[in-house]
This record gives C-alpha cells, sequence and structure tokens, in this order.
C-alpha cells in the first residue's frame, strides 16, 4: 500500500495497526471498504490495494510470453503535448514488437486536432499506428465529427458515422465500441450500435471476447460511473464476456468479475480494467465502487494482456522503470 501526503500517511499506518492487532480484515476482497470505513471518501493521490494471491500480485519484470499468444497492449489518454507520460508509456509498447495495440480514446489532447496527432501523437505512439485498433474518446470529438482522429487512424478506426467495429486476435474475438453515444444515435436497448453488438455477439459464440470503449460502466476515479453504457455490458455478459477495457478517468483501476448492475459474480461476471494512464495528466481517486480491488495513480503504465486459447494473463507495467505492478490469470468462461 503506497499513499502520499502526512495525513493519509498516519491513517495508512493507524490501518496497518489495526490489521496486526485484527481489529480489521486482512486485505483482499475487503481491503477497500476497510479503508473507506478508516478515512471516509476524500480525494486520495495514490493508493494501491493488492488482492489475495490468487488474484493479483505485484512485483518483477514483466514475464516472457514463450507460448507465442497473442499480446494486446492496451491505454487511454495518451498523448499531450508538453507531457513526459506518452512517451514513457511508449517506451514499454517498443520493447514488444509483435503487440497489438488497444488506444482507449483520448489519443491526442485536448481537441483531437489534425495538428495536435501530427504534433502530440505521431512522436510517441505514431511508430505503432499500424497495429494499432483504436477507440474514440470524448476529447476527439471536441474536434468535429472527431474528423481529426478518423482522418489520422482512417479505416482502422471503422466507419466516421460509427467509431465501432470488430476484430480477431489469435482464439480471441475484439470488440471496440463508441461510448460518445450522443454522436452514433445512443447506445441504449434498439440502438443502431447496441444491435450492432448483439449481431456481432451472436456471430462469434464460441470465443473469448474482449471489449473496449472510453467511457467505463465502474470508476473510483473522478468522473465515476458511466450508466448509460449499461446496454453494452447486459449483451456482453448474456453473451458470456470475458473483459472489459476502458479509459477517461487518469488512473488505473481492476474490478472483480461483476454482473451488469455491479454485483460480484465469479462464474459468469466480467472483469473490468479502467486503464487511463497512457499519458495525460493525472487525477485522483474519490469514492471507491464494490468490487474494486487494485486502484493505482499517479502512475503513467500500460495492461499488457497475453490472450491464450482458454484463458487470459494480464500484467500493468510501471512506464517509470517497467516493474510489473499488478498482475493475474483468469480462464474464459466455459
Amino acid at each position: 500500500m503506497l499513499i502520499r501526503g502526512n495525513l493519509h500517511q498516519i491513517v495508512v499506518a493507524a490501518v496497518l495497526l489495526s490489521l496486526a492487532a485484527g481489529l480489521l480484515p486482512l486485505p483482499g476482497a475487503n481491503a477497500a471498504s476497510s479503508y473507506q470505513a478508516a478515512v471516509g471518501n476524500p480525494p486520495v493521490s495514490k493508493i494501491i490495494f493488492l488482492p489475495s494471491i490468487q488474484s493479483g500480485v505485484a512485483g518483477g519484470s514483466p514475464a516472457p510470453n514463450p507460448s507465442g499468444d497473442p499480446v494486446l497492449m492496451a491505454a487511454g489518454d495518451i498523448a499531450r503535448c508538453g507531457s513526459p507520460g506518452a512517451g514513457e508509456t511508449a517506451a514499454l509498447i517498443e520493447k514488444v514488437t509483435s503487440a497489438a495495440i488497444a488506444a482507449i480514446g483520448d489519443t491526442a489532447y485536448n481537441q483531437g486536432t489534425p495538428t495536435q496527432f501530427t504534433d502530440c501523437y505521431t512522436p510517441t505512439w505514431g511508430p505503432f499506428k499500424s497495429r494499432t485498433h483504436p477507440a474514440v474518446g470524448n476529447h476527439e470529438y471536441m474536434t468535429s465529427g472527431a474528423s481529426g482522429y478518423f482522418g489520422y487512424f482512417g479505416s482502422a478506426a471503422g466507419s466516421p458515422k460509427k467509431g465501432y467495429y470488430s476484430y480477431n486476435l489469435g482464439d480471441w474475438h475484439i470488440i471496440v465500441l463508441n461510448s460518445n453515444c450522443s454522436q452514433v444515435g445512443g447506445c441504449k436497448t434498439d440502438t443502431p450500435q447496441e444491435t450492432w453488438l448483439k449481431a456481432d455477439l451472436a456471430a462469434h459464440p464460441t470465443q473469448c471476447t474482449l471489449a473496449y470503449w472510453h467511457h467505463p460502466l465502474f470508476s473510483s476515479g473522478e468522473h465515476g460511473n458511466n450508466t448509460y453504457v449499461q446496454p453494452f455490458w447486459q449483451d456482453l455478459y448474456a453473451a458470456g464476456a470475458e473483459l472489459a477495457l476502458d479509459g477517461h478517468d487518469h488512473d488505473y483501476e481492476r474490478f472483480a468479475p461483476m454482473d451488469p448492475n455491479g454485483g460480484l459474480d465469479n462464474a459468469k461476471g466480467i472483469r473490468e480494467f479502467v486503464v487511463g494512464t497512457g499519458g495525460a495528466n493525472f487525477r485522483p481517486f474519490y469514492s471507491v465502487k464494490p468490487n474494486s480491488q487494485v486502484r493505482i495513480a499517479d502512475q503513467y503504465g500500460v495492461l499488457k494482456l497475453t490472450l491464450h486459447p482458454n484463458s487470459y494473463t494480464w500484467q500493468f507495467i510501471d512506464a517509470t522503470n517497467g516493474t510489473v505492478i499488478d498482475s493475474g490469470s483468469t480462464a474464459c468462461h466455459s
């Protein structure tokens, strides 16, 4: 557990003493609620909660991939001119030359203009453009129709009128959605995107499935939950999908597998990762949401997913020194 600020250091010390005395439960599924019970819900600059060894560990260098199974490197909220973060995360990606890249929205700050893509994104994540599968964020739409984004990524970003598409990576099916709902006719049931999503899932019924879009359904970060994307989660859950990746909040957060209402569901639930750590400014955590297992602020990094035929392994890699901060492995739903 790491935290900055004298007051919080005192609180953390008190919590640790309470743990040693048996007054609070050991870190794990209830670690977040234990901390919250002690200090309430103030903005916090940096928290790391590590769950039990079965679901996540920290430390060490990124593991090699002798299996040859495909790798997806993911982060959102990336390139801001004058910020070193995008260069640091790009250096991580550069080391994994065969990886596919998921750029999870807000790729070029602040308005996603053609100039910002040229001046801010191209010098950092630009060298990986040919293997990047982007999702569109809200900052891209600060330029009309997200024309800078669609002009830069071209056909890789899908139709400019949609911004959603899917692709296969090894034995996995990957779905990219557009959570800027007002730009594409909404996200509710029976809207064009939701209808397409159900059809796409039905066309790939036997594969391990991962989806990503910019605005998370669940988040303990500054923006909190975005309930309007719940229809995405409902369709993915019904189809047995494994993972949802998001950005928007500038932090890293891992959740336990959950149902569409945020209830713990280890049998059928979807695990969500918020990875808004691609290079933009940092933001603190606020109200800790149920089933949040690991939260890291003030840290640039990239999520590395190794997609095995019937399971996945994750590693969140610190861009400062290349060490693994959070890792684990889970089987796909049967």
